[in-house]
């Protein structure tokens, strides 16, 4: 059996309501520090800490793995991190753990991963609904949920898929395997070879 990364107990953030934009600018100013990311939506300000090892270790693996699958697939793609999205118009300020653009030109991600090591906050896809980004991947606890915008205008929604449309051909099983194995250059040659074949 293959060790697995070790889950730690998940930490709420704190959360603020009824803020303006406004104000949300200006608590952002006076928190702008290392240690703590902070979010806005619909007049919520949600500061998480920074996460600890066991978050960064899976985020980047996953960033690991993705860049090899699309550099090995011919994707023309740029990894934009925890690039800062925001919009005063659609009142909403969130950063992803990853976030890639799949194609030149794009002035926003393709695609945002979050690594879920906390319990409760603001509505992620609600978040970046609003900012119009095609794909979102969540792992939590091992699992891997990709969620699609569909549908214009007041019709946007995200429906859950079981397959990438964003990164077309992706052995979904193989790389949620890999991100869960308890040895990053062990994971990363397994996903290499199976690549290869």
């Amino acid at each position: 059996m293959i060790a697995a990364i070790a889950t730690p107990q998940k930490e709420s953030p704190l959360l603020f309501a009824k803020l303006t934009w406004r104000e949300f600018k200006a608590v952002e100013q006076l928190l702008d520090r290392p240690g703590y990311r902070i979010s806005f939506l619909d007049g919520t300000l949600e500061i998480v800490k920074m996460p600890g090892e066991p978050h960064e270790t899976v985020k980047k693996r996953i960033a690991a793995l993705l860049e090899l699958y699309l550099l090995m697939a011919g994707f023309d793609f740029t990894p934009t991190g925890s690039m800062t999205l925001e919009s005063e118009g659609v009142a909403v300020k969130r950063e992803a753990d990853e976030s890639y653009k799949l194609a030149p030109d794009r002035k926003l991600p393709d695609l945002v991963i979050e690594v879920v090591f906390s319990s409760g906050g603001i509505d992620k896809l609600e978040a970046y609904k609003r900012l119009k980004i095609p794909e979102v991947w969540f792992w939590e606890d091992g699992l891997l949920e990709i969620y699609h915008l569909r549908g214009e205008g007041d019709g946007l929604h995200y429906e859950k898929i079981s397959e990438s449309e964003a990164v077309k051909g992706i052995d979904l099983d193989l790389f949620l395997r890999c991100i869960n194995m308890a040895n990053h250059v062990e994971a990363i040659k397994t996903f290499q070879q199976a690549l290869q074949k």
